[in-house]
């Protein structure tokens, strides 16, 4: 099932780039380097807020989520993912652009660190995290720009859970750069 989602996700990502050429551009398809700070949590009470980032573009992410626990600030959850976001942009502004779509990640470290050292969590946490993202982004220049998203969490990502469910959700804030 997993392997059916990474496939959907590159094949539509594939196609968002195979668009007509527009009249004013020399290239239909653009490349670039994009790279931000991730501010994510879990949706329980017992958590805050902790600080990743994320990097490279065209969409294919490495996004450092997690959350830091309120009683122990030394104590921080770190899952690491893989994410392909699947966005469909629309221009408001010639510059200007909103976007919205799905988000497949795939963890490649679970972890928790604290004064003691760290630990895998891999047993806790499922490998697969599907979102919903929304963002907009601004280019100054044709080529430099700034952006902004959030990724709300849609499945529970904690193994056989029998509680509410636990989801990540992501603040990212970046620049961006087409070559």
């Amino acid at each position: 099932m997993k392997k059916f989602f990474l496939g959907l996700a590159i094949t539509a990502g594939t196609l968002s780039f195979a668009q007509e050429k527009p009249a004013s551009s020399a290239s239909p398809v653009r490349f670039g380097l994009k790279a931000g700070l991730n501010v994510s949590n879990l949706n329980d009470n017992d958590s805050k807020a902790k600080a990743g980032f994320y990097g490279v573009q065209p969409e294919l992410l490495y996004n450092g989520l997690g959350a830091k626990d309120q009683t122990y600030s030394s104590l921080k959850l770190n899952l690491d993912y893989i994410s392909v976001p699947v966005m469909v942009q629309y221009n408001i502004l010639p510059a200007l652009y909103v976007e919205a779509g799905p988000q497949f990640s795939f963890a490649i470290s679970q972890k928790v660190k604290g004064d003691g050292g760290s630990a895998d969590v891999n047993e806790v946490f499922k490998n697969f995290d599907l979102g919903l993202g929304l963002g907009a982004g601004y280019y100054f220049e044709q080529r430099f720009g700034i952006t902004a998203r959030y990724v709300a969490g849609l499945t529970d990502i904690v193994e056989n859970n029998p509680g509410d469910a636990v989801r990540n959700g992501a603040f990212q804030i970046g620049v961006a750069y087409k070559f």
